[in-house]
């Protein structure tokens, strides 16, 4: 548990930096504008989210401020600025784990390994295509342009409607999210040693 919070604290800065990264990448300067184009951790954390990752082993960070009105192709750099986090997450996850079987204190390489898991969860959970999440903002880059008015309605619902699913239907994450979650790690620790 103890080591669940510095853990928790480098995905979120990778992911949330990733995010105002490629959004500055392709002309949105919103979050270097407020301060958030950096690798503090603290001006990332949201104190709910990050209770509930403590608490429940998910959550959510402060979202990076994004104006897709800045970018030439908002759909497509909106898509890509949704994968910035968890690509950056399961990149970081990949690297971290070609150190974890190098010798070390204990105690490190549990925050090493704590470190893998969060950043793998984390990038699976934000891929869900439920608003607020990064998938919700994949999602309309495959959609007609007839159906995008419908999406941008689901998503004042989207928060509710994933507080349901997580809350009042039983076993939700570990059915949707466990299978990705062991691919990735597979995948992440693909050729070390056993």
């Amino acid at each position: 548990m103890l080591f669940r919070i510095p853990a928790l604290l480098i995905a979120v800065t990778v992911h949330e930096f990733m995010h105002g990264k490629i959004a500055h990448l392709y002309g949105d300067s919103t979050a270097k504008d407020q301060g958030r184009l950096t690798l503090n951790p603290l001006k990332h954390l949201d104190p709910l989210g990050t209770l509930m990752i403590i608490v429940a082993g998910f959550g959510w960070a402060k979202p990076v401020p994004v104006n897709p009105h800045r970018f030439q192709d908002p759909r497509k750099h909106m898509m890509l600025v949704g994968l910035a986090g968890p690509l950056a997450n399961f990149t970081a996850a990949y690297l971290l784990a070609r150190l974890f079987y190098l010798p070390m204190p204990e105690v490190v390489s549990t925050l090493l390994g704590v470190t893998i898991w969060i950043n793998v969860m984390l990038g699976i959970f934000n891929l869900l295509p439920i608003p607020p999440l990064d998938g919700s903002k994949i999602i309309p880059y495959f959609l007609p342009e007839s159906m995008q008015d419908a999406w941008y309605g689901f998503e004042q619902y989207g928060f509710i409607i994933l507080l349901g699913l997580v809350f009042l239907v039983p076993g939700f994450l570990s059915t949707v999210l466990g299978p990705p979650i062991e691919f990735m790690l597979r995948f992440v620790y693909a050729g070390l040693p056993a």
